[in-house]
């Protein structure tokens, strides 16, 4: 059987320059003192430090497919992808985000197709939030597809409980597409679920509305016919390990969710058990002593550190192809 190495990572804030002339007039005016300092050749900066830590994955060969957010734009993307090894394609779509950040896939080109467009699904609270991106890759050589979609939750920056609603809102625009997928592709078809979910395995959230549980076998039983995902963080939280560190405090924001067309034994495409990690790479020092992870952030800020990477740690798991 093959496997498909898959990665998520939140790349923190990865903006286009400073000037760039692909940046609507309002989220130039938006950005404007956030992105002060923001050339070039920071930029570059960046990509070369996150293009290091997507190359040391997968053994080496990076990731088949890597879903990421905080991306500004299509260009970001594509300066990123000529500093790996592999052809990537980049599939992106702008949102209404109010800060300009979206989520992309990149995936390898010579391995997989995209089929159809690219869907995004927009989470409404009083306004537009972030949207649910979709895509469908087909494997090439092969008949078999299976759809990804990339998740980036509203923050918790006016406080975990305050915000919360608004997650929930989101987990449950999840949930309902997710029941929709199989009515609009095939009953059968695999499905899974990424992202920065700004709240932890445990959370109401994700366990309560996003039906996201650590017992695999409920979700994946043939008499199950509520759309519950198995969610691979679960032991990762468990061992004390952070996806992101708040007040020095490990937090599994970030995830991988399975429909049970990613579980059964009679899944073409499934979830390798145990498989799902926090990917940290000690020799390119990403952790500060605490563990954390060591971000870049901007020159606009005081916490500019050009030999940073992200706020996040990437996350990755394995499929098997049967």
């Amino acid at each position: 059987m093959k496997q498909h190495f898959i990665a998520w990572w939140n790349l923190e804030n990865l903006f286009d320059v400073e000037n760039s002339a692909l940046r609507p007039e309002w989220l130039a005016k938006e950005l404007a003192g956030e992105l002060k300092g923001w050339t070039k050749e920071v930029l570059d900066k960046k990509l070369t430090n996150l293009s290091k830590v997507i190359s040391k994955m997968n053994n080496g060969t990076g990731p088949d497919i890597l879903g990421v957010c905080e991306v500004e734009n299509e260009n970001a993307l594509q300066l990123l992808t000529k500093k790996l090894k592999r052809k990537y394609k980049v599939a992106h779509k702008e949102t209404k985000d109010q800060r300009g950040i979206d989520i992309a896939f990149l995936y390898d080109s010579e391995k997989y197709s995209q089929v159809g467009k690219l869907f995004s699904y927009e989470v409404i609270k009083r306004s537009a939030t972030r949207d649910i991106l979709q895509i469908e890759l087909k494997i090439k050589g092969t008949n078999k597809s299976f759809i990804l979609l990339g998740n980036h939750w509203p923050s918790r920056s006016a406080g975990q409980y305050e915000s919360e609603p608004f997650r929930i809102i989101a987990a449950e625009t999840l949930s309902y597409w997710i029941e929709r997928i199989p009515e609009k592709t095939t009953p059968t078809i695999p499905i899974i679920v990424m992202g920065d979910f700004n709240d932890e395995p445990h959370d109401r959230s994700l366990r309560e509305y996003a039906l996201s549980l650590k017992n695999k076998s409920k979700v994946s039983s043939k008499r199950n016919t509520n759309p519950y995902l198995f969610n691979a963080m679960w032991e990762i939280a468990g061992q004390r390990q952070g996806t992101f560190f708040f007040e020095n405090e490990p937090n599994v924001l970030d995830q991988f969710l399975f429909h049970r067309n990613a579980l059964t034994t009679d899944s073409y495409i499934t979830y390798v058990d145990s498989s799902a990690r926090v990917e940290i790479f000690d020799d390119l020092n990403m952790r500060t002593k605490n563990g954390a992870p060591i971000k870049f952030s901007r020159p606009s800020e005081s916490g500019f550190n050009e030999n940073g990477f992200s706020d996040h740690f990437p996350i990755s798991c394995l499929v098997e192809e049967k």
